[in-house]
């Protein structure tokens, strides 16, 4: 599938560019900035490190937002998009429409080691197809767009810039950081009864977005990389639904706000740490 086949079919049905930017993010495409952050879940009050952000609007889905961040002469775009592929992907690929040349995915994730601790930083460097709304843009035919089990990669300089300032910035504070490799699913509650499985297929993490993600990033043509914060840990009886203890979740709050906002503004203005 190619992207502008996308773009040609909602223009068959009477839409612009602009009515897809819009609809898909709550603002037009002249606000969007070539750096974008897009978050299911977090809102920048979490991560006040980044800079000054100011309220845009909110789409007609009141669980996108989108905001204009300022950190000295970088100026980011900060989308949150609610949980699960399907809002996610449509959210990315309306980006397309858009001046965004770089996009940086933030979230959490659950981890399937024991060695991978709450709170800890993880930045994907594949994930695996779990999710039904990667096969609608997988290939030209629904019939053959079946690619449960298939892996999708971040961009390749984005992955590398973001894994050499996050070894930085992590050894420099003490915080431990993993290499990914992801299993992206569409269910939290039924996930547990397949966690062997997943283990089977080289897992280390489990999320809900990634797979769909990098594969609508590759078709806009968007570098995209992710960089995750580990909620809880199934393997360890650290789940999300119990076994998660106060000093774990506050240390992940610490990390959360003290060092993504550094990494991302350091990947955005292309630092680079010798």
């Amino acid at each position: 599938m190619d992207y502008q086949d996308l773009i040609t079919g909602m223009k068959r049905c009477g839409s612009t560019e602009h009515d897809i930017c819009v609809h898909g993010i709550g603002i037009t495409p002249e606000q969007v900035q070539e750096n974008v952050i897009i978050a299911p879940w977090w809102e920048p009050s979490i991560l006040p490190g980044l800079g000054t952000a100011d309220f845009l609007s909110a789409s007609e889905y009141y669980h996108i937002k989108a905001w204009h961040i300022t950190s000295g002469s970088l100026n980011m775009t900060y989308i949150k998009t609610g949980i699960g592929a399907p809002v996610l992907m449509d959210t990315l690929l309306s980006l397309g429409v858009t001046a965004c040349k770089k996009i940086i995915f933030i979230g959490s994730v659950g981890a399937l080691d024991e060695t991978i601790g709450i709170g800890d930083i993880v930045i994907p460097y594949d994930t695996i197809c779990g999710d039904g709304a990667s096969r609608y843009i997988a290939s030209d035919l629904l019939s053959k767009g079946d690619v449960f089990g298939e892996k999708v990669y971040p961009d390749t300089y984005l992955f590398n810039k973001a894994k050499a300032i996050t070894e930085y910035l992590c050894k420099a504070n003490g915080v431990k950081w993993h290499i990914g490799k992801t299993f992206s699913i569409d269910t939290i509650f039924v996930q547990y009864a397949h966690i062997d499985e997943i283990l089977g297929m080289g897992c280390n993490v489990i999320e809900m977005e990634t797979a769909a993600a990098f594969r609508a990033a590759a078709l806009a043509n968007i570098p995209t990389v992710a960089l995750f914060s580990v909620s809880d840990n199934t393997v360890i009886n650290k789940s999300l639904v119990s076994g998660r203890t106060t000093h774990e979740m506050n240390y992940r709050k610490y990390v959360r706000r003290e060092l993504f906002p550094k990494i991302i503004l350091d990947i955005f203005n292309d630092v680079d740490y010798i």
